[in-house]
């Protein structure tokens, strides 16, 4: 049967709409002013050989899903979540292991079998009952029916709506437990890939959190590499990249001698407009702490500089609303501008080095060592046929053909 080619109108109509909001030009000067943090906040990198001089811990947070449906209607799915945490460089052992290589700490469900409905409620019966999910439950003195938008048969609609609620309420829930860690103290960084406004939670319990972590002097800092806003902004990327390489850089009074080593990063507050234009008016861009979502403000930075690659190194940040507007809920909404330099300029200590330079590297750790997506059908289905050969004595054929996959013979 020949192949079906998608007519060249359809990736016309896809390439005129990437051009036009690629090079959309918000107006956003190439100079910044310290007293307009919408414009660009250029600093130098941190020294590379000062990267390791903090006493600040480093977490991160990540979460994964997956799921392997076979022909005869069996279903295993996995949720889980984690994190990783470094201090001064090096990765510390947050778990109770014997092993050398894993240090993170991590949570899994014991359900992952589905042949009906009725699992799916399983799944999440069980979601609540583990120790991170029922310490925010505690925190937050309330019942699921009204900390989460959705009911419980809304949520177990299908596999993957679940799946999806089980890893961000559980990442939400780990923010919570590295907060209240004997060894977490202010000024420490919790790191999140994402956002900071998860649609799983109501808005206000999200807050909640926020500002528990504020007051307790925790940095908390989502940031991703993928984001509409980048595509708005990309002009402006542009535009402020040329302008610290070709001329900034020349001028700029830098600590640092060495040429190889001299590097401008910088960081602006996402104005309105590029909001409304990436999000199209949806209350998830609202700067506020209510009639919104989460409790993060967006900025774009640049924590590190590899020429030519342009925009593929800036990052989409959030940040702790009550960090950046320390009275936003009195509706002063002066920023704290000293606040965010020293955020920005903390991160620069983990994009140097490891992984991808001007992306922090504890993210990079935590989602290899959470991760669910790779080989993951092949690994499960490994285990359960020694398991069941080891443990169940089934006979080898009976477990081959538990696991034939129809799709091979076509």
């Amino acid at each position: 049967m020949p192949r079906k080619e998608i007519p060249d109108s359809a990736i016309e109509l896809v390439a005129k709409h990437i051009n036009t909001r690629s090079n959309k030009n918000y107006a956003i000067p190439v100079i910044g002013h310290e007293d307009n943090i919408e414009t660009p906040q250029i600093f130098e990198i941190i020294p590379f050989d000062q990267i390791d001089d903090s006493d600040r811990r480093f977490y991160a947070i990540d979460g994964s899903y997956n799921s392997e449906q076979f022909y005869n209607g069996l279903c295993i799915a996995v949720y889980a979540a984690g994190y990783v945490c470094f201090h001064k460089g090096q990765q510390i052992r947050m778990n109770s292991l014997d092993d050398p290589i894993i240090l993170g700490k991590a949570y899994y469900p014991q359900n992952i079998l589905i042949t009906r409905q009725d699992h799916l409620f399983a799944i999440y019966d069980e979601f609540l009952t583990l120790q991170p999910v029922k310490d925010l439950l505690e925190f937050l003195n309330e019942v699921p029916e009204k900390i989460f938008p959705y009911k419980k048969e809304q949520i177990c609609t299908n596999l993957s709506t679940l799946l999806g609620f089980c890893q961000e309420v559980l990442e939400i829930a780990l923010v919570l437990e590295i907060i209240n860690l004997p060894e977490t103290k202010p000024e420490d960084f919790i790191l999140r890939d994402g956002t900071l406004r998860p649609l799983q939670l109501k808005q206000e319990y999200l807050v909640k959190l926020g500002k528990y972590a504020h007051k307790k002097g925790i940095k908390i800092v989502a940031v991703t590499k993928q984001s509409p806003i980048k595509m708005e902004l990309s002009y402006t990327f542009k535009q402020i990249d040329n302008y610290l390489q070709d001329q900034l850089k020349y001028e700029y009074p830098f600590t640092e001698t060495d040429p190889k080593r001299k590097k401008l990063c910088c960081w602006f507050e996402v104005p309105d407009v590029a909001l409304k234009a990436a999000y199209q008016g949806d209350m998830f861009i609202k700067k506020s702490t209510r009639g919104g979502r989460g409790f993060g403000l967006f900025f774009a930075a640049r924590l590190d500089y590899v020429e030519k690659l342009q925009n593929y190194d800036w990052l989409i940040v959030d940040a702790n609303i009550f960090d950046a507007i320390p009275g936003i809920e009195l509706n002063t909404l002066e920023r704290h501008k000293t606040e965010l330099d020293i955020i920005f300029k903390e991160l620069t200590r983990l994009t140097q080095e490891h992984y991808i330079l001007g992306y922090p590297y504890p993210l990079c750790e935590v989602h290899n060592f959470i991760s669910l997506k790779k080989n993951f059908k092949e690994e499960i289905i490994a285990r359960l046929k020694y398991s069941l050969y080891r443990d169940q004595r089934m006979d080898n054929v009976d477990i081959e053909n538990l696991f034939l996959d129809m799709h091979e013979r076509f």
